[in-house]
Order: C-alpha cells, then sequence, then structure tokens
C-alpha cells in the first residue's frame, strides 16, 4: 500500500551566520535564538567575470537547540539547519507587515574545530525541537517583527 504525501515544509539552508546567535528566554523560562543565516551562490557571467549573490535568512529556534546555538555557534561558522518556512503578519503604522523565518528543528555545525571557537562538537547534545514547539511559542514572543 504506497500513501502519497499531500504536503511537505521542509528546508535545509548550508551557510554562514552573520552574527553571534540572539539567545533569550521568555518570561516563563523558554529558550529562544534568532540567528542570521547567508547562503551564496557564484557563476560567471556572459562577460566571463566572476559574480555571487547572497541571500540573508532568519532562522529562530526553541528550547535545547537555542540553547546549543547560544553555546556553541559563532559569527562566520558553516552550519546546516533543517526546519521549516513560517510567516507572521503585524500592523506598522496601518500597514500591514509580513516576515518570513525558518522555524529550525535541527542545527548542524560543518567544517574544521577551528570554525566552532576550539569546542568540540563531538561533545555537543541533541537539540532536536518537537514539531509543535513553534506553534506553542507564538504566543510567549514579543511582539516585534523579528
Amino acid at each position: 500500500m504506497a500513501y502519497a504525501i499531500s504536503s511537505m515544509n521542509k528546508v535545509i539552508l548550508i551557510g554562514r551566520l552573520g552574527g553571534d546567535p540572539e539567545l533569550k528566554y521568555t518570561p516563563n523560562g523558554t529558550a529562544q535564538a534568532k540567528l542570521n543565516l547567508a547562503t551564496s551562490e557564484r557563476w560567471k557571467d556572459n562577460d566571463g567575470k566572476n559574480q555571487e549573490k547572497t541571500e540573508w535568512h532568519r532562522i529562530i529556534t526553541w528550547r535545547r537547540q537555542a540553547e546549543f546555538a547560544g553555546e556553541w555557534l559563532k559569527k562566520g561558522q558553516l552550519v546546516c539547519v533543517e526546519g521549516k518556512l513560517q510567516t507572521r503578519s503585524w500592523e506598522q503604522d496601518g500597514e500591514k507587515k509580513y516576515m518570513t523565518e525558518i522555524v529550525a528543528d535541527n542545527i548542524t555545525m560543518l567544517g574544521s574545530k577551528g570554525d566552532s571557537g576550539g569546542k568540540s562538537p563531538d561533545s555537543a547534545p541533541n537539540t532536536e525541537n518537537s514539531p509543535d514547539e513553534s506553534k506553542e511559542m507564538e504566543d510567549e514572543d514579543d511582539d516585534l517583527p523579528f
């Protein structure tokens, strides 16, 4: 018996962190981390000149994954982020604004030990979030759009 997938929201990105993670705690003590991730593509144009385009991605993660990010991840580090897309909206000056971000289920450090600030990734904890954590945390997040 075969099952058809009716939909899927899955994102996998490999890139470099644009800054150290912003770790904070909600009023009830739940850890939240926000990160900016740069992904770049390179190509040669019709004139043979090297071109590069960088995309910036806003990443948010919760609980143990957030604590892991705050302790282990640093600006410039190469990481793999797995998660899902989530779009939020809010009113600002009478205008509706939107933001799409990646809710990370798993963040994996890539590269050499030098990329991780000298800490060994071998001792990093298992940091996967449960699938419903972002839904649970929406009411606890601040009113800021980022």
